[in-house]
């Protein structure tokens, strides 16, 4: 980790960059540094290099984790390759066309439209319990997703048939129009409109896939989900996304967690909050109370004169923090709770009590952060 250089200084971007700072500095240095562009010997690792800076920083998660506790708090395998990136979809967010023929050799080094492509990213959630995001637990999901077909192996011809070469794009996927513009003639490379771009024609369509090639399943599958997880989180299943298109990869299914609400607890980060009310006699005269954990009922020592919203830390009884060995604790907040029925006997009591303790009524002053607040117009 030592020789890694900082994602915020590799983008070139203030850690407090937004969204699209940190999309456009990832465009202009990839427009720089792609290996069909550049062809300095140290252009392919400088390349990976933003390649991985951006993979963290584009992703909300990633960053907040990056942020707090570094390289160690990312995990960099398994990040997507942009190494293949079709720099035409950059030009052409750039500078507002499709082609490159315009800009001499760097026509050739746009990506054929046949080329194998990553698939789409699909995404379902699943319900969990307070108890089952906190310790983990094996679930059951089902995907929905196209599949290569089972009859023609995907090449979405009637098996006993074979696809034909495009006799348009002869094969290439794309064509290439010349367009005249006020600085000349400008080749303009376009998706070939016979195949679609796939450089294959299929005479004899498949009759359970119609000459797609896919057909949709719906697959069961078991997630292992890890302690500590919360409300909203992703699990990423890895190639488990929608089928990449001429032999490409395919891409990944996103499961998003919906972590039910629990009838006491409360979760903030790894820390579990919990409120509980004691009596009068309780917070004046201390007492050892049993309080519920996640791991079962616990002893508490309240300590004599214990004031309404004094907060106890139970350590090690909170939540699990994601890939590490340590747990977060319970906040036990106390409140004291003011009888409203008394009996004559309570009454008794308390009125004797009231008796010698005095009617002085002490005003409190008021703090300096509330004078600080006032001073600046708070």
């Amino acid at each position: 980790m030592a020789d890694k250089r900082d994602y915020y200084e590799v983008l070139g971007i203030a850690r407090s960059a937004s969204q699209d700072d940190i999309k456009k500095a990832f465009r202009d240095l990839a427009r720089q540094y792609h290996p069909d562009v550049n062809k300095a010997a140290d252009a392919e690792e400088k390349f990976k290099e933003i390649n991985e800076a951006y993979g963290v920083l584009s992703d909300p998660d990633k960053r907040a984790a990056y942020d707090r506790y570094g390289f160690s708090g990312v995990n960099t395998q398994g990040m997507p390759d942009y190494s293949n990136m079709d720099l035409s979809d950059l030009f052409e967010t750039l500078f507002g066309f499709g082609g490159m023929g315009g800009f001499g050799n760097m026509a050739g080094s746009r990506r054929r439209q046949n080329a194998p492509r990553r698939g789409a990213d699909i995404t379902g959630n699943v319900k969990l319990t307070f108890e089952e995001a906190v310790f983990g637990v094996e679930k059951e999901v089902e995907v929905t997703r196209n599949e290569r077909c089972s009859v023609c192996d995907g090449t979405g011809a009637e098996p006993g048939t074979q696809p034909i070469t495009c006799p348009t794009c002869k094969g290439q996927g794309e064509v290439r129009q010349v367009q005249q513009t006020f600085l000349g003639s400008m080749v303009q490379v376009v998706t070939c409109p016979t195949c679609g771009g796939r450089g294959k024609m299929v005479e004899s369509p498949c009759r359970n896939c119609r000459g797609s090639g896919l057909e949709r399943k719906t697959r069961k599958m078991k997630v292992n989900v890890p302690a500590g997880v919360d409300n909203g989180n992703q699990i990423r299943m890895v190639g488990e996304g929608q089928p990449g298109a001429n032999g490409g990869p395919n891409g990944n299914y996103y499961l998003e967690l919906d972590v039910a609400p629990h009838k006491f607890f409360r979760r903030k980060d790894s820390d579990i909050l919990l409120d509980l009310d004691i009596n009068m006699a309780q917070a004046a005269l201390g007492d050892e109370i049993t309080v519920p954990t996640v791991d079962g009922d616990v002893k508490l020592r309240i300590p004599p004169g214990t004031q309404p919203g004094r907060v106890f830390r139970m350590k090690d009884k909170g939540a699990p923090i994601l890939n590490r060995s340590e747990r977060g604790s319970q906040l036990v907040t106390v409140n004291v709770q003011i009888p409203t029925n008394l009996t004559k006997q309570q009454e008794e009591i308390l009125d004797a009590l009231g008796k010698t303790m005095g009617t002085d009524i002490k005003i409190q002053e008021r703090s300096f952060f509330d004078k600080l607040k006032d001073a600046f117009g708070g």
